[in-house]
């Protein structure tokens, strides 16, 4: 295999994914982070099967199934107690599930996964454009003009907000008009094994997401967010004890967990927006994780993503003998899995964030009879599971992992029937 110097800009889950694989297969690694030390922001995340199968190829499943929770299933409730979702993994395998995980824990098990690669970390470099070299080859440069080392191949994992993005494309995320506020509270054991959620129409949402522990000897805690619009925002802290009231008496069970919130300051702010890039590189650089692809959080695929982008990534370069070539095969194997749960992310979103009264009507009367048709439910699962790859194609996770040709019609899998 051929050794290359190569350039990754940013420590979140899709740098340091990428940044471990390429510096194992001998590439001369250094991955370039803005902060002074490398840190996660956010609260809770699935890894989908999908994202499973990435981390056993990165040797971290492991590491990260013994501090996430398992979910076996998507729980959904109107305020009036009607099921709008009751999505179950194993009705299509039965060892199949997620694991829902603090951020920072994945962060931690992603963190270790890199000391150990022996790849290069400079911090303080806060990477915003690129000079291009004779050869192909091109230097990072920081926002305060100094060139960084050249290298043969820069990836572009700085995230949804990426200043490099620019340079392989024109194209602007549009953001959402609904966001959420988050919290980390202690793990009460209300929905084990379930991601739980409430609705009322599509306007509000409230969900209940345990997360493991972000670490061996850290209590067990889970995620709890309110969906509401960004400009919202301060309205809604002026007005937390009523919220906290309102909130109780929409979900009685999570009553205590409200209680113990001291205020609005234990939540964090999340403003989401959908970006797809029509093409994933230019010359030497490429785009890997939220900076080629991000969506409001509706189907839990981000972090998925990005781990299913640095794999491939890192197949097609150990597959090619010509980094042109490698990226060009990247960007074909990623590009329908991606424009899937793109346009399906999408598509979902105003049924659950939106001022839609007809959306959030047609969804509470028709999705729950979806599973009572056995090829609605087997794909709702698959979309669920981060297995479709196209409307009425999917494949199996190590299909979708591996940089190999995969069988579209190749998941046969069967919903198991309702007794």
């Amino acid at each position: 295999m051929i050794q290359r110097e190569i350039a990754v800009i940013g420590a979140g889950v899709a740098g340091l994914a990428s940044a471990i694989l390429l510096s194992r297969q001998g590439h001369r690694v250094t991955l370039y982070e803005r902060f002074d030390r490398p840190q996660p922001l956010g609260s809770g995340l699935m890894i989908q099967p999908t994202g499973l199968a990435a981390l056993q190829r990165l040797g971290l499943r492991h590491g990260l199934e013994a501090l996430g929770h398992r979910i076996e299933r998507l729980h959904g409730l109107t305020a009036r107690g009607t099921t709008v979702f009751d999505l179950a993994y194993a009705d299509l395998r039965p060892a199949w599930h997620a694991i829902a995980v603090h951020r920072a824990a994945l962060h931690g098990v992603l963190w270790d996964g890199f000391v150990r690669s022996g790849a290069a970390l400079e911090t303080g470099c806060d990477v915003t454009s690129v000079d291009e070299r004779a050869g192909g080859r091109a230097a990072p440069v920081d926002a305060r003009g100094r060139h960084l080392p050249a290298a043969d191949l820069v990836i572009d994992a700085s995230g949804a907000r990426s200043a490099l993005r620019q340079i392989v494309t024109a194209r602007q995320p549009m953001p959402f008009v609904y966001g959420a506020v988050w919290a980390t509270v202690p793990d009460r054991s209300l929905s084990p094994g379930a991601l739980s959620q409430r609705y009322v129409s599509a306007r509000i949402m409230i969900g209940y997401l345990p997360l493991g522990r972000l670490s061996a000897d850290a209590p067990d805690c889970a995620a709890l967010f309110w969906s509401l619009k960004p400009q919202t925002y301060g309205l809604w802290r002026a007005g937390f004890q009523s919220w906290r009231e309102y909130a109780a008496g929409l979900w009685p069970e999570i009553a205590p967990v409200l209680a113990e919130l001291e205020g609005p300051d234990a939540f964090a702010l999340a403003r989401y927006a959908h970006f797809t890039a029509p093409r994933l590189s230019r010359g030497p650089l490429v785009l890997v994780g939220d900076a080629a692809h991000v969506t409001s959080p509706q189907l839990g695929q981000g972090a998925n993503q990005g781990l299913i982008d640095a794999v491939v990534l890192s197949d097609a370069l150990a597959a090619c003998g010509e980094i042109a070539e490698a990226l060009r095969l990247y960007e074909k194997r990623r590009r329908r899995h991606v424009r899937f749960y793109q346009h399906a992310s999408a598509l979902m979103t105003p049924f659950f964030q939106s001022d839609s009264g007809l959306l959030g009507g047609i969804r509470d009367l028709s999705f729950r009879h979806f599973k009572r048709v056995p090829y609605l439910s087997r794909e709702m699962l698959r979309t669920l599971a981060g297995l479709k790859t196209g409307l009425f194609t999917a494949a199996a996770p190590e299909e979708i992992v591996n940089c190999v040709p995969a069988a579209p019609e190749s998941l046969h899998i069967p919903v198991a029937r309702e007794q």
